[in-house]
């Protein structure tokens, strides 16, 4: 409703109107009551609602969060419409937002109008109720609470709403996962789960999938937690350690209930969950268990930043003891024929957190199957491979021993192939100059294998067809840096083909290249870097 409207309202009525609508608003938000000591009526009702309206404009939520329950919300919904004579839309959209600009987290409440809706009519609601009948008549019928309950036309109709529910909460931007969660659905789907016997595949998956879609912050996660989940989680693996769809699901919750919630992780460690997982790894067959890497991407990434310091180093080192990290090598040689081949990277990348790591999986064969799947990630324009595998090579070759295997190995020949299969991506041109700065770091024999390679003519094409690309070009001048500082006769090569030209653009051009792009110029050996 507009201002001109509300101001051809009867006087009788408008006043009656404002003064409900500032007894409402005084219990909402109490500093709203000053602007009825306006000295008339008129003025009174119109600067209370300008400010209303400026204040939805431009406060923004409040930093404490607070919650509300289901009913409240639907409570205030109904005094709007009763008390304010408000339209049952208009009073849903204003008490969405009047909390939001409160600060009220509204993550879970079903904006249903009390009359018009109701939260049975939610789908979401809808599945966790019929869950919840199903499960309580077995109950009711004094069934042992063991796997056995769930069988035949029972576990059909269970199985038909958590797949229904797991599609509801995986649907991106729909809040339905928080529906979920606050009417219990981390609780529930966990009881199913544990009560799912063996040798029931298709149900214990669709449990799973709907488990993995309910974990969406550390709320869920902790509820997972406390009851039980991380012990549940390593039983069904345990169970289940050759089916590969039940692996596969069941690794899926294990990443989402680990993502970013140190003490989840720390419960998998303490449930021994690195003995589980090089068991499974070393059997046949286990190449396309993505949600396996993925698992040990998310226990080794320190994500959790209500910790001061993460224990995720530790976990790395104990990985790479029990033989995950050589596991994760033999992954690699499988090659892009394997769906999971990114995943197994980035999980090695993680593992690979120390010198004696690095090395330890060089010595397994680690950088010539990195190099393999580099090379043919060109031959079959795999940008997505291309991008993890130096990125991955980058990493290795953080430990000096690894410099030299990867330069013997033509490493340096190879990543200028992949460069002029990319000429046209800044973003894999970027990956490869990350290597070439670690390779060419404090080794100014590298640094002079790259030039004779070609790094010099291959830096100068990059920075000159992309400019705006600030990433790549800030990482050109870490390249360049590392290239020249030890070796002048790189230094010599690079001036003469004009890099200088093109770092003092870069510099100009991107405020984030200034300090690079000044360091480089400096150790070119020009005298006016810092201009």
């Amino acid at each position: 409703m507009n201002s001109s409207t509300w101001f051809q309202l009867e006087s009788s009525w408008r006043k009656k109107r404002f003064e409900s609508l500032s007894r409402s608003l005084e219990r909402r938000t109490p500093s709203y009551a000053s602007i009825t000591k306006e000295s008339t009526f008129d003025s009174a009702f119109q600067s209370l609602f300008c400010f209303l309206t400026a204040k939805r404009k431009t406060m923004g939520p409040a930093k404490n969060v607070r919650a509300i329950s289901q009913e409240a919300f639907e409570g205030l919904v109904r005094e709007n419409v009763d008390d304010l004579g408000m339209d049952p839309e208009e009073a849903l959209q204003d008490a969405i937002e009047t909390l939001t600009l409160q600060g009220v987290d509204l993550s879970g409440i079903v904006k249903c109008i009390p009359g018009v809706s109701s939260i049975k009519d939610d789908p979401v609601v809808q599945s966790l109720d019929r869950l919840k009948e199903i499960t309580s008549k077995l109950k009711d019928q004094d069934y042992e609470p063991s796997t056995a309950a769930f069988s035949g036309e029972v576990l059909d109709d269970i199985t038909k709403h958590l797949d229904k529910l797991g599609d509801l909460c995986s649907t991106p931007g729909s809040g339905n996962a928080s529906i979920a969660v606050r009417n219990g659905g981390v609780e529930l789907v966990c009881s199913i789960c544990s009560k799912i016997r063996a040798g029931c595949e298709r149900s214990l998956v669709s449990a799973l999938n709907a488990m993995a879609s309910l974990l969406h912050d550390v709320q869920t996660t902790e509820t997972f937690r406390k009851i039980g989940g991380p012990k549940m989680m390593m039983d069904i693996i345990a169970d289940n350690n050759r089916n590969m769809n039940i692996l596969n699901s069941s690794f899926s919750v294990v990443a989402a209930a680990a993502t970013g919630n140190e003490v989840v992780k720390a419960a998998f460690m303490d449930l021994k969950i690195d003995e589980l997982l090089i068991q499974i790894m070393k059997a046949e067959s286990r190449g396309s268990i993505g949600s396996l890497y993925d698992a040990i991407r998310v226990l080794l990434t320190p994500d959790d930043f209500r910790v001061v310091a993460s224990e995720v180093y530790g976990y790395a080192r104990r990985f790479s003891e029990i033989g995950i990290a050589v596991a994760l090598v033999d992954a690699l040689r499988e090659g892009l024929s394997s769906p999971s081949l990114v995943s197994a990277s980035i999980a090695l990348k993680a593992v690979a957190v120390n010198d004696e790591i690095c090395r330890l999986i060089a010595d397994n064969g680690g950088i010539d199957a990195v190099l393999s799947c580099i090379d043919d990630s060109g031959e079959q324009n795999n940008k997505i491979v291309a991008k993890a595998f130096c990125s991955l090579l980058s990493k290795l070759a953080g430990s000096d021993a690894n410099k030299t295997a990867i330069v013997q190995n033509r490493g340096m020949d190879k990543l200028m192939k992949l460069s002029s299969r990319f000429s046209d991506d800044p973003s894999v041109l970027q990956e490869i100059m990350s290597i070439i700065w670690v390779l060419s770091l404090r080794s100014p024999d590298n640094a002079a294998s790259a030039i004779e390679a070609g790094a010099g003519d291959f830096v100068i094409q990059a920075m000159e067809k992309f400019p705006t690309a600030y990433q790549m070009q800030r990482q050109a001048c870490f390249m360049i840096r590392n290239l020249v500082v030890r070796n002048p006769e790189n230094r010599r090569i690079l001036l003469k083909i004009g890099i200088e030209r093109l770092i003092r653009k870069a510099k100009d051009s991107h405020e984030s290249c200034k300090d690079a792009a000044t360091d480089a110029l400096r150790d070119l050996g020009l005298d006016n870097y810092n201009s």
